[in-house]
């Protein structure tokens, strides 16, 4: 479904993504994680058009797609979230979601519709009419999922959705996630809250200085020692290895 290649973005000196490869088939559940600072963002702007990669290629269902701008990507059936939530204050819930219903739904009454189905899904049915403005960071994060949702999607890309939120609030998305998959949307996340990431993801890839360093289960990878490196610095994997025989010493 999603075929990245040797992507590649600059911002002056700073190499953001420096050669990133990844492949998302239909139906799976995909996880990008890395240390702050990895490209995760960049890299996802970059498949989703909002930022011009400088080389490399992005092709969704067979199409290239990079450097489309956002609303095409969006159009063709790839939406992402947003790792900053910023919903429409003055608009009620049910008025966000339909900003992305109108998509593919002109008509005022049929993405409002829309809108009240998507907000079932992810447990918003009860906030409707409520300003976005008076949500809780929890249901922010909801509102930015169902957001996407309304332009129905076939492949969503979620940055750290589930950031800042406590672990029964974490359970509750993860399960909202699986549904979504469970309804035929494939999905791709970045997320630090690593409780999900093994809730949900077969395949993990792990990204460190704009390059994947590490792919596989999320057991292959959390073992990797160039990933320990990468999350807690040079020299951490030997550390951890020798305490651990350490422990297992008769």
């Amino acid at each position: 479904m999603l075929e990245v290649r040797d992507l590649r973005k600059r911002f002056g000196g700073l190499s953001a993504v420096d050669g990133a490869s990844l492949d998302v088939a239909e139906g799976e559940i995909v996880a990008l994680i890395g240390p702050n600072g990895a490209g995760k963002t960049t890299l996802f702007a970059s498949i989703s058009g909002f930022v011009r990669p400088d080389a490399g290629a992005v092709r969704f269902l067979g199409a290239d797609i990079a450097g489309v701008a956002p609303h095409l990507i969006c159009a063709r059936g790839l939406a992402r979230t947003f790792q900053i939530v910023q919903p429409f204050e003055k608009l009620s819930v049910r008025e966000n979601i339909a900003v992305g219903a109108h998509l593919h739904r002109p008509a005022r009454r049929e993405a409002l519709a829309h809108a009240e189905a998507v907000a079932c899904r992810v447990g918003l049915e009860r906030r409707l009419d409520q300003p976005a403005a008076s949500l809780t960071v929890a249901a922010r994060k909801r509102l930015e999922l169902a957001k996407a949702l309304a332009t129905d999607p076939k492949l969503l890309l979620l940055d750290e959705v589930m950031a800042g939120l406590n672990p029964t609030e974490v359970d509750e998305v993860v399960a909202v996630i699986r549904a979504i998959r469970a309804d035929g949307v494939t999905v791709l996340l970045t997320e630090h809250v690593m409780q999900a990431v093994v809730s949900l993801a077969e395949r993990v890839y792990v990204l460190a200085n704009g390059r994947i360093i590490a792919q596989g289960t999320t057991t292959s990878v959390t073992s990797d020692a160039a990933v320990i490196e990468a999350y807690l610095g040079r020299g951490a994997a030997e550390r951890l290895r020798s305490r651990r025989e350490v422990r297992h010493a008769p």
